[in-house]
């Protein structure tokens, strides 16, 4: 299966004192030619002043929704255990009718403990996360043949991780995105793993988008060559600077002729 190659662009909804920042971030983003615009659900910055300015995913996730016009869209990555699955699910196909039908559902099992804490959420142990993830998926995939009006259509999963025994298998039964952070030689060899899991379930490996963060031009090619067909950079408040962007793109543009 051969799939075009993508350059997205995480804007994280940190650091930055107005959401008119994030706005025109976005803007300039679409208009510079970007494949997608991400965001992150986190309650508190990732990094930087741990207190600083944050926004809310999937409000804001609406309003990128309704500005954009062309670009993919979606959270890198929901935190599996911030919402009710039913009602994530109700609030996935509602964003992706604003959009017209390009939303991607990135979901995780969560790792940022602060946000579980301050919230009032669980956060367990590992295995208890990806346990309630294994379940929420499934909670997501149900619902949405129930809601009225349906979704517009199968709207992509993305699920992003590299935990071999568990967090693999759930890609090879549910996703249609896999994110992860590997260099080449880790990606093959994961990539034979979610092979083997992909046979165990009657999944075609091929149906699986491989997404990465930005290594730079030399080792994109690289991957590229490995399967990935998605590569993501991030940029934060307040500045929000895309120059790196540009020069993605300037490559991304080279592959395409």
């Amino acid at each position: 299966m051969s799939r075009p190659v993508l350059i997205g662009v995480q804007i994280q909804p940190q650091h930055a004192p107005r959401y008119d920042l994030i706005r025109d971030a976005v803007r300039r983003s679409e208009d510079m030619g970007v494949d997608a615009v991400f965001n992150f659900d986190h309650f508190f910055p990732v990094n930087g002043n741990p207190d600083g300015e944050t926004f809310e995913c999937w409000t804001m996730l609406a309003a990128i929704a309704e500005q954009t016009e062309r670009v993919r869209l979606g959270a890198l990555v929901t935190g599996g255990g911030y919402r009710n699955p039913d009602l994530l699910a109700d609030m996935a196909r509602t964003v992706d009718h604003i959009s017209g039908g390009r939303l991607v559902l990135g979901i995780g099992s969560g790792w940022f403990q602060r946000d579980y804490d301050e919230y009032g959420y669980d956060f367990g142990t590992p295995g208890q996360r990806l346990a309630q993830l294994k379940e929420n998926l499934a909670r997501i995939e149900a619902r949405m043949k129930k809601l009225n009006p349906p979704p517009l259509r199968k709207i992509p999963i993305l699920i992003g991780g590299g935990g071999e025994k568990k967090t693999l298998r759930l890609v090879a039964e549910y996703a249609d995105v896999w994110h992860t952070f590997a260099n080449v030689a880790v990606l093959e060899r994961k990539a034979k793993i979610l092979a083997e899991h992909c046979a165990a379930v009657g999944r075609d490996l091929m149906t699986i988008q491989r997404s990465v963060d930005w290594p730079g031009a030399a080792d994109a090619t690289t991957l590229v060559e490995a399967g990935v067909t998605l590569f993501r950079l991030s940029c934060s408040g307040p500045d929000y600077d895309l120059s790196e962007v540009e020069g993605a793109l300037r490559w991304r543009d080279k592959q395409t002729g």
